[in-house]
């Protein structure tokens, strides 16, 4: 789940974290208990709380750490690659794959869920998620404005209007249940229609 070298105590702290995350997608946040993860897990509750001292703080671990390894191999972007449409339609494709996967529903859902409770646990899937995926695409557009192929003023809110058009259009939707997943043609309705969008409203040319 992160880049830390092998030691006992990372070895350990991934293990309960593995524990943790069976038992939150099969009962929710409300419905998991610290002695119920601890036996999924299989340490004691008393190992459990060394590691984390409460229900929240695992979660938000756990949310953290899942997400940012997921923003940080989605949002993998070649700068020199001048071709936008092209890059955007591939991480839009991608994008759309990650969010829709059943755990990653579930876990959003779960967030949206302790949110109000917890802040902390929404704060800690916004950094950990949305803030790097945003960062990094920002960073992508910020050259194409150099190279002279997009003209944009405000980057950052570029980067999530983009996003923001895949996440309402694609993900929203099946998130709340109000409609299944989308398939392959409506996929890629949503993600051209996102790219042209955009490149209609900060292309150079």
């Amino acid at each position: 789940m992160n880049s830390l070298p092998p030691s006992p105590d990372r070895d350990k702290k991934l293990q309960i974290l593995e524990g943790a995350r069976s038992v939150f997608l099969a009962k929710g946040f409300d419905g998991a208990s610290m002695g119920e993860i601890a036996r999924e897990a299989g340490v004691s509750k008393g190992t459990l709380y060394v590691y984390f001292e409460s229900k929240q703080l695992l979660f938000a671990e756990l949310v953290s750490s899942e997400k940012r390894q997921s923003a940080e191999q989605l949002f993998e972007l070649d700068a020199e690659d001048h071709d936008v449409a092209r890059v955007l339609g591939k991480l839009g494709n991608s994008y759309l794959e990650l969010m829709l996967r059943p755990d990653h529903v579930a876990s959003l859902r779960a967030v949206i869920g302790v949110a109000e409770k917890f802040p902390e646990v929404g704060q800690a899937l916004y950094d950990a998620g949305p803030r790097i995926g945003i960062q990094r695409l920002s960073g992508y557009l910020a050259r194409q404005v150099e190279a002279g192929i997009l003209a944009i003023e405000d980057i950052e809110l570029a980067a999530t209007q983009f996003l923001g058009m895949l996440m309402n259009c694609g993900v929203t939707p099946t998130m709340l249940a109000s409609a299944p997943p989308p398939g392959k043609e409506r996929r890629k309705a949503i993600i051209d229609g996102a790219v042209a969008v955009f490149l209609a409203a900060y292309g150079a040319g």
